[in-house]
């Protein structure tokens, strides 16, 4: 009907049009009211509510299916407001005179934080026999305080460590404790601990001997482990802060992960049951009997050292909050807040460990032979885990092979080829080695086609040979970056500027240059920037003055500077950034 009563407005004009051409009649021009006169329209904060209003003049009306309310910035979100019956006209819902319509504030706060604009957004027409454009009006609103957790919460997704130092610096003492320790507790949510339960388990299980570890004993071996995972972040974190120094070049020296890798390959053979590891008998009575026999195998000594080796693992994940303590330290000299801060921190990270000793001792089944097959399964995750550190220093070929060893070889020892019929789960263990024998086949082609992700082995196949040859090209230009070299390029650019800074064995800078900058919607946005990488490799002096300039602690870290060369540290990334994410940080950053 809508569509039939505008094409009879347009009938109408023209035949008036027609006859006052024509026949020359002495109709006189139709006098409409222009859209801002027709259509008044507002939007007010009052207490809970966001009050909007649209005063319709004399004879217009607003159709109803036309009518949106929308948050436009920091993010694009239709609001489900709830308006008022519209009435019937010429088959049309619409409404007439007067439209309010109220939104709670705490609807929108729930879809997105800080200020935000909405819009409204509408068609009307005129009775007399015209209909507008639409309309789209635009309101620009404070958002609400950011309570504690909100803060907190708001942190860790950005890994901005400038605002977390920030914070420390401006909050009390009190404050910053509870605020690191709930940030520990958002990291327990990640896939970062992941890795740490299996080596918590295997300890556990190897402690267990014969029978079943008690609740007390699994839970004090997990505090030892989580105790000495914290103590080791804490000494890290004061000490390179008091000194200045580059974290994550340290704890990814490739001396320094080959000697961890190796001990996780140690502990594998030894859950394989090739030998027992062990400190010597007299050492490990002495340590038994200090700890009310805590341990064996190495007890609690060896517990320490494996809580300090997971520290390693974990770390580009803490990146954020732990530059962030780093920073404040730098700059306060406060050492003893920035210490207790952090250690409070990895204890809060470290509470889903707390609950796998405590279920181990509790809900683990009666000693059996299933104990010899996870203890197996435990040692293919610690040759997972040494792969894994040592794919940070070795070539991708090279890493890719190792990966595909471990896969065919846990394929052949699940008895992929084996002949023997199964029922249910063991028919479910037979497509698993199938799987992994097809995997591991996969990684070799691709090793050795030239592919460099484990996660696209056949990427040589599907794209062309001077795809690799432009990405090494390009992959030199990125090296002997000067604070002068990039200044210049900076102030060379018409548009606002991200700098990319990574290394080639950091694991979450790699995670960046395969997953989210090659995204469709990253590189979308990123044509309105001018786009620089900076490899730290080589960590030259060069280098590092480049992380001192812009306070910077390792890398992944992504820096901006607006269309007029000033530099935004508080648009600052560390860390791994998924690609929707990272879109509409830059978005955020055009408008």
């Amino acid at each position: 009907m809508k569509n039939i009563f505008r094409m009879l407005l347009l009938a109408s004009l023209f035949l008036g049009t027609f006859a006052f051409a024509g026949f020359g009649s002495g109709l006189k021009k139709q006098k409409f009211l222009p859209p801002e006169v027709a259509f008044k329209v507002e939007a007010v904060q009052k207490s809970d509510m966001i009050e909007t209003k649209i005063i319709m003049a004399d004879k217009i009306h607003i159709y109803e299916d036309s009518l949106h309310y929308r948050i436009i910035s920091p993010d694009t979100v239709e609001l489900n407001v709830k308006k008022p019956a519209p009435h019937e006209f010429d088959g049309d819902k619409v409404y007439e005179k007067e439209l309010v319509v109220s939104i709670p504030v705490e609807e929108i706060a729930k879809k997105v934080k800080g200020d935000y604009t909405l819009e409204i957004e509408f068609q009307g027409c005129s009775d007399a026999g015209i209909c507008y454009q639409p309309i789209k009006k635009t309101f620009h609103f404070k958002g609400p305080e950011l309570g504690v957790f909100d803060k907190i919460s708001s942190l860790t997704k950005e890994g901005n460590t400038a605002k977390i130092a920030d914070v420390l610096g401006s909050e009390s003492s009190f404050f910053i404790i509870i605020l690191f320790f709930v940030f520990g507790l958002l990291l327990a949510l990640t896939p970062c601990v992941f890795p740490m339960i299996p080596i918590l388990s295997s300890i556990i299980v190897s402690q267990s001997g014969d029978g079943k570890p008690s609740m007390a004993k699994a839970f004090f071996t997990s505090l030892v482990y989580v105790v000495s995972m914290a103590l080791t972040y804490t000494v890290v974190g004061v000490v390179a802060g008091l000194l200045g120094a580059d974290i994550q070049a340290a704890m990814q020296n490739p001396w320094v992960l080959t000697i961890f890798a190796a001990m996780f390959v140690a502990l594998a053979f030894s859950l394989f049951g090739y030998y027992e590891i062990g400190l010597p008998a007299s050492w490990q009575s002495k340590i038994s009997a200090a700890s009310d026999e805590a341990g064996q195998k190495g007890g609690i000594v060896g517990t320490a050292v494996m809580g300090l080796l997971s520290a390693l693992i974990v770390g580009p994940c803490v990146a954020p909050p732990l530059g962030g303590a780093v920073l404040f330290i730098s700059h306060s000299g406060d050492a003893l807040l920035g210490g207790v801060a952090l250690f409070v921190m990895s204890m809060g990270m470290g509470m889903p460990l707390l609950l796998v000793g405590i279920g181990a001792g509790k809900f683990m089944p009666k000693p059996g032979g299933w104990m010899t097959a996870v203890s197996q399964v435990f040692g293919v995750m610690m040759l997972g885990l040494a792969i894994f550190m040592l794919g940070r220093i070795l070539p991708d070929s090279v890493t890719m092979i190792l990966w595909a060893l471990l896969f065919i070889g846990s394929a052949l020892y699940m008895g992929v080829f084996e002949s023997k019929a199964g029922e249910g789960m063991m028919k479910l263990f037979k497509l698993l080695a199938m799987v992994f024998l097809l995997y591991g086949a996969s990684l070799f082609i691709g090793a050795l086609s030239g592919a460099n992700s484990i996660l696209t082995p056949f990427e040589k196949f599907t794209s062309g040979v001077k795809g690799t040859v432009e990405a090494k090209a390009d992959k030199s230009k990125h090296l002997g970056y000067s604070i002068e070299r990039l200044m210049k390029e900076v102030k060379a650019s018409s548009k606002p500027v991200v700098v990319d800074f990574g290394k080639d064995s950091c694991t979450a800078c790699a995670e960046l240059e395969h997953i989210t900058f090659p995204d469709p919607k990253v590189k979308e946005q990123l044509k309105n920037f001018t786009f620089i990488q900076v490899d730290l490799t080589a960590n030259s002096e060069e280098d590092k003055a480049l992380l001192k300039k812009f306070e910077l602690f390792g890398t992944p870290n992504i820096i901006f500077f607006d269309k007029n060369n000033h530099y935004m540290p508080e648009k600052s990334l560390t860390g791994f950034v998924p690609p929707e994410e990272f879109a509409k940080h830059l978005k955020s950053i055009v408008k």
